[in-house]
């Protein structure tokens, strides 16, 4: 039995295959089955499992899942778009052996192509905004890549660091910018496997999905796999901090990019509808805005009710979820994604002073300020 399913699911067998494999022999358990990476760590990206949040399912009366993204062997979503970007310029014969890859990144993404760099034998510059965490940058340094914290400059000012990065790929002989927020191939990592995924896990029983967009790859991937597979049927969020411009092109109908305010999450929010975005601005159902209060609020929620130990960024996309719930019938399941765990943040996220700096200590109830460990 164990082989002639190993066989059958190319012995990539997560919870994906196993949920099929459980809707077709009723009443029948399989054995435990081993995912054994053969090919190393960029085999071992995807086929995360997909968490039920059970107090908050409760609460809504709407099953509430979370692709636990912080699973993937680079810790987070990003992974995934790194890997394929790679292979896919790879493909292009775009890059050889001893290239070198160049990304601007809010950190995740260049933590992924870091991990694959190593992997392959590419040498990996990251270029990011300074106000990123220090465990970003020191992870990365860590990783072998060459890291250039710059100050933080419009997408219009030439020297943004998506624009620095690509000159310096520009400078290279055999390099690529891998382009995270415009390129495509991002958004096509999702369309292939983090979409098809969750529509496995849930034997199809999907009724609505939210996130938040930083390039737009994840949640743009996403929402088309899962429109295209239900004749539209699945509603899709889109959800935005504040001092995003996601939202108020949506509610606009493309006619406003305003974009008040800030947050204290990293790695999503755009004051540009990006390439990856704007394939599939169609299909968007509504668009949501989550305040930070609610955010740090949800963040020690799931810590404390669930278990789940997750940054700025899932803690936003839990709230999305929550409220979406609203909008979909009793018994609906939603879904959304954790892109990553607590641990690069958590010098921040979980310090009374920072919290204070920010003005969200307060936000946090009183009976989950034990979990500020930090002065």
């Amino acid at each position: 039995m164990l082989s002639s399913v190993s066989r059958r699911y190319n012995l990539k067998l997560s919870s994906v295959s196993l949920s099929r494999f459980n809707s077709s022999v009723a009443g029948f358990k399989p054995p435990f089955i081993p995912i054994t990476a053969e090919k190393g760590f960029p085999d071992a990206v995807g086929n995360t499992p997909l968490i039920k949040l059970n107090h908050l399912s409760k609460e809504t009366g709407r099953n509430i899942y979370c692709k636990a993204e912080w699973m993937n062997p680079g810790g987070s979503v990003k992974d995934r778009a790194a890997l394929y970007m790679i292979q896919q310029a790879e493909k292009r014969g775009a890059i050889t052996k001893g290239a070198t890859v160049v990304e601007g990144t809010a950190g995740n993404t260049g933590i992924g192509l870091a991990h694959i760099c190593r992997a392959r034998g590419y040498k990996c510059v990251i270029y990011m905004p300074n106000t990123q965490s220090p465990s970003k940058m020191n992870l990365l340094r860590l990783l072998g890549a060459e890291v250039y914290p710059v100050p933080v400059k419009p997408f219009t000012d030439p020297m943004n660091f998506n624009h620095q990065a690509r000159r310096h790929a520009e400078k290279l002989d055999n390099a690529i910018w891998t382009d995270q927020f415009d390129n495509l191939d991002n958004r096509q990592a999702h369309i292939e496997t983090t979409g098809p995924e969750i529509w496995s896990q849930l034997n199809g029983k999907v009724d609505a999905f939210t996130c938040s967009t930083g390039t737009g790859g994840t949640f743009s991937g996403i929402t088309r796999y899962l429109k295209e597979i239900s004749n539209g049927k699945v509603l899709s969020i889109v959800a935005d901090p504040p001092g995003s411009c996601v939202y108020s092109y949506v509610k606009s109908g493309g006619k406003s990019l305003e974009r008040a305010g800030g947050s204290f999450t990293e790695g999503i929010g755009q004051g540009r509808i990006t390439n990856n975005v704007a394939q599939d601005i169609s299909l968007i159902d509504d668009a949501i805005r989550i305040p930070d209060e609610e955010s740090i609020a949800m963040l020690y929620r799931l810590l404390d009710e669930e278990g789940v130990y997750t940054g700025g960024t899932g803690a936003l996309n839990v709230v999305a979820a929550v409220k979406v719930a609203q909008m979909v019938p009793e018994g609906s399941n939603v879904v959304t994604i954790l892109a990553d765990s607590a641990n690069k943040y958590a010098d921040r996220i979980f310090s009374k002073k920072w919290l204070e700096s920010k003005g969200i200590y307060d936000a946090i109830p009183a009976h989950l300020k034990k979990y500020v460990a930090l002065e």
